[in-house]
């Protein structure tokens, strides 16, 4: 029973790296593409007594 285990052993490892490699990928290829964040143009996550609405989330959606 340990040599058929062992077998799979390095095509897990493989898939792993594979898997690895490209979210890596996509995540470095994401950051270059994207514009870049502006902190200081952003509303607060909670905007009560602001003045400022908040942009995202469901919370802008139900007005």
């Amino acid at each position: 029973m340990s040599a058929p285990t062992a077998a799979r052993t390095p095509s897990r490892k493989r898939l792993a790296w594979i898997f690895w490699l490209i979210l890596i990928g996509f995540i470095a290829w994401d950051f270059r593409m994207s514009a870049p964040i502006d902190l200081r143009d952003e509303p607060p996550l909670i905007a009560a007594g602001s003045g400022r609405s908040n942009s995202g989330g469901h919370c802008s959606m139900s007005k």
